[in-house]
């Protein structure tokens, strides 16, 4: 336990020394929350589906969330091309517990952005219905941003080249973003888009924070929950598994 305690604060510490990569990681979901809730609030109100901003602010609490978690697999590659990767691989303590300090580390760096995210957008017209619920929410957070460390965790595994897995990344990215109904209601979609939608695991994401914020589900809180913390379990036994099979 002491080593998943020391890893996860060493990649929280990492990560806030770097300034310029906190603001980065903030600038595309403001970009996307300001220019989308000014530019379609008016359209989106017209066709009777009431405040956009108060509809998009979770999804871009989400998206917010899973950039900054996916994009902590890229320490691994960087740790392995400088040494310090091994370094960590020939203590003597298991690589479970290497995995799962890293991925809390990087779970709370990606919850803290998405509270950031989220206080945001209150600035700019969005409203909470029940601060009661604001904790579940968090949680519901931290289950995301955990998700999404450990799938990148496990890509990351495979590959030894930092420009590489940024395109796998993007590639995989914005799709699940885009699918997620972070900027789209999902009732009434073609019955492809709505098996697609029910396939990205960051649609019960989205689901579950807008259900405990705005009190608007399509799911259901009950199942977003459940789906959501049986791909977590899966990811990070997966990322976990191949975490143990690097070779430095």
């Amino acid at each position: 336990m002491s080593t998943i305690y020391i890893l996860w604060l060493r990649q929280i510490k990492r990560y806030y020394r770097s300034k310029s990569r906190m603001i980065g990681s903030l600038s595309q979901p403001l970009l996307f929350l300001v220019s989308l809730s000014f530019g379609f609030g008016s359209t989106f109100q017209k066709a009777g589906q009431g405040d956009y901003t108060e509809f998009l602010a979770p999804g871009i609490v989400a998206m917010s969330i899973i950039f900054s978690a996916i994009f902590f697999g890229i320490e691994i590659i960087w740790d392995r091309q400088f040494g310090f990767l091994k370094e960590t691989l020939v203590a003597p303590v298991s690589r479970l517990e290497i995995m799962v300090g890293r991925t809390l580390g990087g779970a709370t760096v990606a919850t803290c952005q998405g509270i950031i995210v989220f206080f945001i957008s209150m600035l700019i017209g969005f409203r909470i219905d029940n601060w009661s619920a604001f904790l579940p929410a968090v949680f519901v957070m931290f289950l995301i941003a955990t998700l999404f460390t450990a799938l990148g965790t496990m890509i990351a595994s495979f590959m030894e080249d930092m420009h590489g897995f940024q395109l796998i990344m993007n590639f995989l990215v914005m799709p699940l973003f885009f699918l997620s109904g972070a900027l789209f209601p999902i009732e009434g979609l073609p019955k492809g888009g709505a098996v697609l939608v029910a396939c990205d695991p960051l649609s019960y994401g989205v689901d579950a924070l807008r259900s405990l914020l705005t009190g608007v589900s399509h799911y259901g809180l009950g199942l977003d929950l459940v789906v959501l913390t049986l791909t977590t379990i899966i990811f990070l036994i997966l990322g976990g598994y191949f975490f143990s099979k690097i070779e430095v």
